[in-house]
């Protein structure tokens, strides 16, 4: 299993990325918020999991050993697989998966494209308390002016990048880091808010 890369990011694409290993172009599967913090020509680090089929090797990419772990557990559940278990951390942070999973909140799981009401039963249902406790992580500090502009411009990069108009994207951004209430404060965080503002939810 390959548990890890660090590499030059040689492309980003909507749905992954080409990391640079050792010569090697690797090409690696990640969600909308990893894939928003990578810069075409910088160094990146990724935790990975390989899945492997009869026809294929696939490799995703996340943006630390936590989500890795939240979505090797995932599919541990009837029906869910790689791409599920993907759609999943691209909505919803780890702990907020295990939240959900521990109150049995169903409309947060549903939030997912691909999950149905049946589906999040089953969800909460088979995953029990294996995903543990969600964290009691200290809120990020807001970011500075000009650090803020930056994160804004990425997550309208990343979200162009998916296919929505330049005015679409800017406008939902705004939208979000403007509410206080929101709590995001840093790019993947931003981008998941963008999202959900942008599916109405």
């Amino acid at each position: 299993m390959i548990a890890s890369v660090r590499g030059r990011v040689l492309a980003v694409r909507l749905d992954s990325a080409v990391l640079e290993v050792g010569g090697v172009g690797l090409l690696v599967q990640a969600a909308p918020a990893t894939l928003a913090g990578l810069r075409v020509g910088e160094e990146a680090s990724l935790a990975t999991s390989m899945v492997v089929r009869e026809d294929s090797l696939t490799l995703f990419g996340f943006a630390d050993a936590d989500e890795r772990e939240v979505f090797e557990v995932l599919q541990t559940v009837s029906g869910v697989g790689p791409r599920l278990a993907l759609a999943m951390l691209a909505v919803h942070r780890p702990d907020g998966l295990r939240a959900a999973v521990a109150a049995e909140d169903h409309a947060a799981l549903v939030r997912v494209p691909g999950i149905g009401k049946k589906g999040a039963q089953r969800i909460c249902l088979e995953l029990g308390d294996r995903l543990g406790p969600p964290g009691d992580a200290p809120a990020a500090p807001l970011p500075a002016p000009d650090a803020a502009e930056a994160r804004r411009q990425q997550v309208v990069d990343a979200l162009v990048g998916l296919g929505y108009p330049l005015k679409q994207a800017g406008d939902a951004v705004d939208a979000v880091v403007g509410d206080d209430e929101a709590g995001v404060s840093d790019v993947p965080g931003t981008l998941r808010s963008a999202l959900r503002h942008l599916s109405g939810r």
